[in-house]
């Protein structure tokens, strides 16, 4: 068995691995409108300066392609296809994701051991247990709805 030659030693053996993990999901699980223009960069310098702006703000608006639409906000958790009388159109749905929690639910019963002095002898007692736990929760945030290819109908969640 070997041991680190000091604390330092001990403490980049424990750290280096979670910064690492941090570090590969920076560069990956984040994404970014940047990142989407390096992604369609020929796009987005068509694009006139007002709309570019509000691109990079993350602003969308009726008459967007589907193109100009992930560039602004990314890809949807969700797409639907939705077929009225006026047609087929395409839904794109964009979610957030977030834990809620909510304190005092049942999780069963607990099992103490105490021991009573008048007896002289150890007791078993059981009561319910409650708990707080942590509830994920889900939100639509903006609904868009392609007709012909372009962003008819925008529904965008008020706080």
């Amino acid at each position: 068995m070997t041991f680190p030659a000091s604390i330092s030693d001990m403490k980049l053996r424990v750290l280096f691995p979670v910064l690492a993990a941090a570090a590969a999901f920076a560069l990956t699980g984040c994404e970014s409108v940047d990142s989407r223009i390096k992604e369609k960069p020929e796009l987005f310098a068509k694009l006139d300066p007002e709309t570019q702006a509000k691109i990079k703000q993350g602003i969308i608006d009726i008459g967007y392609n589907e193109d100009m639409v992930y560039l602004a906000l990314g890809e949807p958790d969700e797409k639907r296809e939705m077929i009225t009388a006026h047609g087929r159109s395409l839904v794109w749905i964009y979610n957030t994701y977030y834990e809620r929690y909510e304190d005092g639910h049942y999780v069963g019963y607990y099992r103490d051991v105490y021991f009573d002095p008048f007896l002289r002898s150890y007791r078993l007692y059981y009561h319910r247990g409650f708990r707080g736990v942590v509830v994920q929760e889900k939100d639509e945030r903006i609904r868009v709805v392609f007709k012909d290819g372009k962003a008819a109908v925008i529904e965008q969640a008020k706080p």
